[in-house]
């Protein structure tokens, strides 16, 4: 399994500067069957880096770029008249990989609609439900919400994605290469040169697999001691959900089967734990007035709980 890892990673990196956590998350997260969210500045390659990594799974790919007069109907599809009769015209979520492109600049409603989408697996129109390809991963992506015209996600949206990854800015190092790039021509057209190494038959088959990847009882317990130990900081007004506990446990064997390991440790708990429970967290208005971050409770919480042996 690391090998694929790899094979994808030297294909993306045809095409992304940087990025290796990125690629690692949106991997764990289609093998998982679950969903991420990417935040970070405009300009930091967060669209490219998920067509990329689409690209050389061989999903069928469909990117949707959020306005704020987009409607519920622009992105799950509408019944058409057609010959005299209605015929169903899919929209864009009918594919196995959604790039949702700044989800937090439309409005509720159809920020609603996808995240629907997302837990249900399926869409209903006119009083049919119609399923949605499997597998089904959305890469979100949102710019941070300080900036002016967007629409923050509820918490309760927020909770049905699996893994929420926050983009910076690239090094000066990775920067040089991407001006390196332009220059030569290639920022626009590298993409096209990314191979097909993996197929939609291969994460079906990476996703049987996950079962194999065991977990011990003390190390589930540990997950989610960890999540009730992060609705018991004062800084704290909304901890992770039950959910949290779940997806914690879902991505930590992802990982273990990319990396070839027959059980997980609490170790895996420890490395996701800032992308799985970070975007649950809601603050108090104190904690935010004190610059206290979710990572920050995080990492409180994870200084409590003790590591089992």
């Amino acid at each position: 399994m690391n090998d694929l890892r790899n094979r994808i990673a030297a294909e993306v990196g045809k095409a992304v500067v940087g990025l290796g956590d990125l690629i690692d998350g949106v991997l764990v997260a289609v093998i998982s069957g679950g969903h991420i969210l990417l935040e970070g500045p405009p300009g930091t390659a967060k669209t490219l880096a998920a067509r990329a990594v689409a690209r050389s799974l061989d999903l069928d790919f469909s990117r949707i770029q959020f306005t704020p007069d987009m409607l519920p109907s622009d992105i799950t599809g509408t019944m058409a008249l057609s010959g005299g009769s209605l015929e169903f015209r899919p929209g864009p979520l009918f594919s196995g990989a959604v790039l949702a492109d700044e989800i937090n600049r439309t409005p509720p409603k159809t920020q609603a609609a996808l995240l629907e989408a997302m837990q249900e697996r399926s869409v209903t129109i006119d009083g049919t439900t119609r399923e949605l390809p499997d597998p089904f991963v959305v890469i979100a992506t949102q710019n941070p919400i300080e900036y002016e015209g967007t629409y923050p996600l509820p918490e309760a949206q927020l909770d049905r994605f699996m893994m929420k990854l926050d983009i910076d800015y690239p090094s000066e190092a990775e920067e040089i290469d991407i001006v390196g790039m332009a220059r030569r021509g290639l920022d626009d057209t590298a993409i096209d040169t990314i191979e097909r190494v993996g197929s939609e038959q291969d994460l079906l088959a990476l996703r049987e697999q996950l079962e194999t990847v065991r977990v011990d009882a003390k190390v589930a317990q540990y997950a989610v001691q960890l999540v009730r130990a992060t609705r018991e900081l004062p800084s704290v007004e909304l901890g992770a959900s039950p959910r949290a506990a779940v997806h914690l446990l879902t991505t930590a064997r992802a990982r273990g089967l990319l990396n070839g390991h027959e059980f997980i440790t609490p170790d895996d708990i420890r490395s996701d734990a800032f992308s799985v429970l970070g975007h649950r967290l809601v603050l108090t208005a104190d904690a935010a007035i004190d610059r206290y971050e979710a990572a920050d409770a995080i990492t409180a919480a994870l200084a409590m709980v003790p590591v089992p042996k």
